[in-house]
């Protein structure tokens, strides 16, 4: 790591001391890969005929795809079938984005630096399938404890229904968890869950 990198590691690590688990996001916090998925909903819509403005999509962080999908239909007008959009968004960042993904190292080396002092969990709005090629891209396969994901609760963030259920299967009460995310959706979603929180992209 560079020394800016050394810092901000230094300083999370400073942060999560008092904590017993830490809850990460995993596109654009522990994945350098936002401006990869925001090109991957850019060139999706384009094939709905939907001149798309990438800002929604960092607006949107955290968000299930079928749900970004649904947004995006209403705010264009347009009908959309949301889970064959959501599907091929992802085919679209898979086969030409996902393999060029890189770490956001700090958050990376603090999350492995944990590994056996704390419990770890993931929280994202991706899919499973997706997610798990991104983990293995950046070299997280078997470093947390659990992983909840778009699906796996009847709301995704910024409800704290995913944080709550990652709290769970950890065996951890809520203000025991640390959240790490880079949008709002995640940090309205930890607060909503009685969870410390750290926006990675403000230290």
């Amino acid at each position: 790591m560079n020394a800016e990198s050394q810092r901000k590691f230094e300083l999370l690590q400073q942060i999560a001391a008092p904590y017993s688990a830490l809850l990460y996001d995993v596109d654009g916090t522990l994945a350098d890969n936002m401006p990869a998925h925001k090109a991957s909903y850019v060139a999706t819509a384009a094939e709905y005929l939907i001149d798309l403005d990438g800002d929604i999509v960092e607006e949107l962080a955290g968000w299930p795809t079928v749900a970004v999908a649904e947004e995006i239909g209403l705010r264009y007008g347009k009908e959309i079938n949301i889970l064959e959009f959501a599907k091929r968004k992802s085919t679209v960042f898979i086969e030409q984005f996902i393999q060029h993904t890189l770490p956001v190292d700090y958050v990376l080396q603090h999350l492995l630096a944990n590994v056996g002092h704390k419990k770890i969990g993931l929280v994202s709005g991706g899919s499973r399938s997706t997610l798990n090629i991104t983990l293995n891209v950046i070299g997280l396969i078997g470093k947390y404890e659990t992983l909840v994901c778009a699906g796996d609760t009847p709301e995704g963030k910024p409800s704290p229904q995913p944080f709550l259920l990652a709290a769970e299967q950890l065996n951890v009460a809520p203000h025991e968890c640390l959240v790490f995310e880079d949008g709002n959706p995640g940090v309205q979603g930890a607060i909503a869950a009685g969870m410390g929180w750290v926006r990675i992209d403000e230290l």
